[in-house]
């Protein structure tokens, strides 16, 4: 077994770090024999290396994400179907969950709406911690709310997936009645700006959606302003940009939010922004 992961993890390491190609070597090997880690190292089966291992090596030396290669991840104790219709849920949107989560909000039966949701993993990861919750999560992209709907269906959990676009004034009506109810909104909206795309890795930049990656160099925060603007609930969480922390801070200032607080993620990048609208 160690022959293999190191035959794998030398392959991959013409492109991807020592410790990455590592781990991403594990990974093959748990999803093309259906094994975990611990029976592979175990030795009860024997397991050589294959055409179908060889074919991911390849896609993965194209920089392919291995998310969606096997159309599914992992993230805060969900298995998440993926496509290229849908971000891959990052370690600092983690966070974010864990932030709302741990947060003394004091509210009963709290509703919250998850605004550009993609998979669903925000909106999904935080009925899990909370299953008395009520949760609805919003996107434009309908192949996206297809994905969450699955994603809720094969974790088991009851959120509420609707597409709408949050510029259609036609979307504030009674179908969408939590527009007038919710609790908390959360969004992590696009905000990488287009002259960005230059600092980008291919992994990104060749198989994500840019619908939900990049925003205009000449309006950033279009989206937070519009979903900041909207006032739906008494506590607004956002993922920013560190890039653009203290324009974020001044625009929420500005919008007459109150105990807006700044969290800086494991990287000690500015990421989580959140305030309590004035009432």
């Amino acid at each position: 077994m160690n022959d293999l992961v190191r035959n794998i993890t030398k392959q991959l390491q013409s492109v991807y770090p020592a410790d990455e190609s590592r781990a991403l070597a594990w990974w093959i090997l748990e999803e093309t024999t259906g094994l975990s880690r611990t029976q592979l190292l175990s030795g009860d089966k024997v397991t050589t290396f294959s055409r179908d291992m060889q074919a991911i090596i390849d896609r993965l030396l194209q920089k392919e994400p291995i998310q969606y290669i096997f159309g599914h991840t992992l993230w805060c104790g969900l298995d998440l179907k993926l496509t290229p219709a849908t971000l891959i849920p990052r370690p600092e949107t983690a966070e974010l969950v864990a932030e709302i989560s741990d947060f003394k909000l004091q509210i009963s039966n709290c509703k919250v709406l998850d605004v550009g949701t993609g998979s669903g993993c925000i909106a999904l990861a935080l009925k899990q911690a909370h299953p008395d919750w009520q949760v609805t999560g919003l996107d434009i992209s309908r192949e996206a709310i297809e994905v969450a709907r699955e994603n809720a269906r094969r974790n088991r959990l009851e959120v509420d997936f609707q597409q709408a676009d949050i510029f259609d004034e036609q979307i504030f009506n009674s179908q969408f009645s939590i527009f007038n109810s919710c609790d908390v909104v959360v969004s992590n909206p696009p905000y990488i700006a287009e002259s960005e795309r230059a600092l980008m890795d291919r992994n990104v930049l060749d198989y994500e959606p840019h619908t939900a990656l990049f925003v205009p160099d000449n309006d950033p925060l279009r989206f937070y302003r519009r979903i900041a603007e909207l006032r739906l609930g008494e506590w607004l969480f956002f993922e920013i940009n560190p890039r653009y922390a203290e324009d974020m801070l001044t625009m929420m200032q500005e919008l007459g939010y109150q105990d807006i607080t700044l969290h800086y993620d494991t990287y000690n990048q500015a990421r989580i922004l959140y305030g309590r609208i004035a009432r």
